[in-house]
């Protein structure tokens, strides 16, 4: 079990965290024909909004209050009703979800309240969801915050049972899965997969995947999202057979649809490594009641092929980790399976499974706390997002872009790294790494008793001959 060492800065240089109300938008954005509107100034909806155009390249559906300087002293309600009622009118969406910002949150703003008198003033939009969610970003990260939203959804979205006459198991291939935010829409895709190879129908909640994967629509433009989970299928959760859910922030989330449903859920803290994924696909063969299917028997025979090819290069390595909490356990344990050493880890923000972290200490603070870490452990690769850049140039060792955001590599937003596929993946891409460092090569050796001939030490073959 580690030391969580908290934070005693005033400030943070080279801040490693994304906000709490950044996560919340992102997992409304799970959901199809759904539009985040944070309520804040323009400012706050803008540096989100970058962040997420520069990390999956898409044009993103958000919106905002756009409070200014008087409205946030004399109050901001009906910033909420008017800002509610305009969407509601131009765009019809399927569901609204209102995060509030740092600012509304000091001023003290009760957003519950907006939203319930835009239901009273406006009672013709009874039938689209509005879904508040506090979500400062002076606390928490974007972990937390899309956490908080995921849970908030669920308890407004789906019924309890005894009140819609919901039965666990009615729908016999239906599996649930509540999906943490560390998930990329490949991890997502992947998942899935794994889930039909067992004959089972996946309902992910939120479903990246489907909506932030990277395609072109058939629609030349749309303000709301194109694709996601759909909001009529919360209705049905209850009906499933069993519950996936996969990341530790995601209990509360979990604690909710169990309460509400009874379903059965199994919780895993990640999907990386060959332990972790050798738990996923025995739970997935219990629920369907069928065997593994041989297609996955020789994926998990690669990985282990894998590992043995890797092992020289991995084998006592030195590495420094700065990632979410949920990423930062599954990244440290599954290094740790293969004999590397997580010398550094730092988290933007605390959490009980940081206690899960397979390394001495785990710093809570930002990329200054991580190359101080990093350079005193003598560190020989950097994991973390793309604001890690400078201080991987600043410690001369190489970076591998993993997390929130990544904006200066395309593609890194689709990328795999769940199953045995995806471990073999980032397995490989350490090791390739590596070897660039001259890690676990052999050279050859030269006696320096043995005398060489005079045209080898020279290389003058022309005056030898």
């Amino acid at each position: 079990m580690p030391e969580i060492i908290k934070r005693k800065k005033a400030l943070s240089v080279s801040p490693l965290k994304a906000s709490c109300t950044v996560g919340a938008a992102l997992a409304f954005l799970g959901f199809r024909r759904t539009i985040p509107m944070l309520h804040g100034s323009q400012g706050c909806t803008a540096f989100g909004k970058i962040f997420f155009v520069r990390h999956f390249r898409e044009p993103i559906p958000l919106q905002t209050t756009a409070i200014d300087q008087v409205s946030a002293i004399m109050g901001t309600q009906d910033f909420v009703v008017e800002g509610l009622k305009t969407i509601c009118e131009k765009n019809s969406p399927d569901m609204i979800g209102v995060p509030t910002t740092g600012l509304v949150e000091t001023q003290g703003a009760d957003v519950g309240m907006a939203v319930r008198v835009f239901r009273q003033t406006y009672p013709q939009f009874d039938h689209i969801p509005v879904i508040p969610v506090s979500t400062p970003d002076y606390r928490g990260s974007m972990e937390s915050g899309y956490a908080d939203a995921t849970r908030a959804i669920i308890e407004a979205l789906v019924p309890k049972a005894d009140e819609a006459g919901t039965q666990p198991g009615r729908r016999r291939r239906q599996v649930n899965v509540i999906a943490g935010s560390h998930l990329t829409p490949g991890d997502l895709e992947h998942l899935k997969d794994l889930i039909e190879g067992f004959g089972l129908r996946p309902v992910v909640i939120p479903d990246i995947s489907d909506s932030l994967d990277g395609h072109l629509p058939e629609t030349d433009f749309s303000p709301l999202t194109i694709g996601g989970a759909l909001v009529s299928e919360m209705a049905t959760l209850g009906d499933a057979l069993a519950t996936l859910v996969v990341g530790a922030s995601m209990k509360g989330a979990a604690d909710a649809l169990k309460a509400r449903t009874g379903i059965p859920d199994y919780r895993f803290d990640h999907l990386m490594g060959l332990d972790a994924v050798d738990g996923l696909i025995a739970t997935l063969a219990d629920i369907a009641a069928v065997p593994v299917p041989p297609k996955i028997e020789r994926q998990r025979a690669q990985l282990q092929d894998a590992m043995l090819d890797c092992h020289f290069m991995l084998g006592m390595s030195r590495i420094a980790i700065a990632a979410d909490p949920d990423l930062l356990v599954g990244m440290s344990q599954m290094l740790a399976g293969v004999g590397a050493e997580t010398v550094a880890a730092v988290s933007p923000s605390n959490a009980p499974s940081l206690q899960n972290v397979a390394c001495e200490q785990v710093k809570i603070g930002d990329l200054e706390d991580l190359e101080i870490a990093a350079r005193a452990a003598k560190a020989e690769v950097l994991i973390t997002n793309s604001h890690g850049v400078h201080t991987a140039e600043r410690l001369g060792i190489p970076l591998l872009r993993a997390g929130f955001p990544q904006y200066d590599r395309l593609g890194g937003f689709q990328r795999t790294w769940i199953g045995y596929q995806g471990t073999k993946a980032a397995l490989f891409d350490l090791a390739n790494i590596l070897l660039t460092l001259e890690k676990g090569e052999i050279h050859p050796y030269r006696s320096k008793l043995k005398q060489w001939p005079a045209k080898e030490r020279t290389g003058d073959v022309k005056h030898a001959a």
